[in-house]
C-alpha cells in the first residue's frame, strides 16, 4: 500500500516528504514530515460551524521529542504522543506554546500530567490565569534558546499581532521560522479571529520578523497550509486590506 492510499484510509495519515501539501478536512490527527527530524501536525476544530485545521510541530531530538504547541483537537492529545512514539522511539519531553488561545495551550494538564514539561512565555502564562485557562508550569521572561539533545530552538517575539502574546520559534540548523498564527497562510483570504489582535502594531511585528529571519527555508503558519513561502508577504497583504475596509 503506498503512502498516499494509507493516508486516506487511516485515521493518522503519515507523509515521508512534502509531496502533499493540502490539507484535507477530515478531522483526527495528520502528521507529516516536514525535513530532517522535524514533522508538522495537524489537528482540526469546529469553530463557527465550520472545521478548522490547527497546525503543531515537532522535532525529534537523541534527549526526547519536543512539542510546539498543543493539538487544538483534545482527542488527539494520547493519539499525537503514541504516534511520537511508535514511529521515533523517544518519548516527548517539552511542549512549547506560541501564545495563549486553546489551540497553542489547551493541552498542558493533560501533557503535564504525563510528565511533559509545559513552557510558555509569563506574558502567556499571565494571561491564561486571567482567563483561567490551562497554564504554562513552567514560564520565560525573555527570547530563550532551548537546546534539546543535537537540536536548538529559539523563541522570539517580534511584536504584537495576532494577540499581545504571540511569539514564533526558530530552527537554525533547518532553517524552520515556525510562525504560529502570527503568520496568516496563502490559503487565507480573511484575518479571522481578531478580537485580541493589534492590527496597528501587526505589520510592524511581520517586517520585524522578515528583518530577523530573512530567508527561511520553511515559514510554518498556524492554520492551512505551509506550502508557500510568501505567507509573510501575504498576511501583509490581508492586514492592507482589511485596513483599507475598516478606516
Amino acid at each position: 500500500m503506498n503512502i498516499l492510499k494509507k493516508m486516506t484510509t487511516a485515521v493518522i495519515g503519515i507523509c515521508c516528504s512534502l509531496n502533499a501539501f493540502a490539507q484535507q478536512r477530515s478531522g483526527g490527527l495528520e502528521i507529516r514530515h516536514l525535513t530532517g527530524d522535524y514533522y508538522i501536525y495537524t489537528t482540526w476544530h469546529e469553530w463557527a460551524g465550520k472545521l478548522y485545521p490547527a497546525n503543531g510541530m515537532y522535532v525529534v531530538t537523541n534527549k526526547g521529542t519536543v512539542i510546539i504547541d498543543c493539538p487544538w483537537d483534545t482527542a488527539q492529545l494520547q493519539p499525537l504522543l503514541d504516534s511520537i512514539e511508535q514511529k521515533h522511539h523517544q518519548p516527548a519531553v517539552i511542549c512549547i506554546a506560541t501564545h495563549s488561545h486553546a489551540d497553542r495551550t489547551g493541552g498542558f494538564d493533560y501533557f503535564r500530567k504525563k510528565g511533559i514539561k509545559t513552557y510558555s512565555t509569563e506574558q502567556t502564562y499571565q494571561i491564561c490565569r486571567q482567563k483561567k485557562e490551562q497554564e504554562a508550569a513552567f514560564r520565560f521572561t525573555k527570547d530563550t534558546v532551548f537546546r534539546v539533545g543535537q537540536h536548538a530552538l529559539q523563541t522570539f517575539f517580534a511584536g504584537e499581532g495576532h494577540t499581545a502574546d504571540n511569539i514564533v520559534i526558530w530552527a537554525k540548523d533547518a532553517r524552520i521560522l515556525y510562525g504560529g498564527c502570527l503568520i496568516k497562510s496563502v490559503d487565507n483570504q480573511e484575518m479571522g479571529y481578531i478580537a485580541e489582535s493589534n492590527l496597528k502594531a501587526w505589520p510592524q511585528s511581520l517586517r520585524r520578523l522578515q528583518q530577523k529571519y530573512p530567508r527561511p527555508a520553511y515559514i510554518i503558519p498556524g492554520h492551512e497550509s505551509w506550502a508557500s513561502n510568501k505567507s509573510i508577504i501575504h498576511t501583509l497583504q490581508l492586514l492592507e486590506a482589511h485596513a483599507k475596509s475598516n478606516p
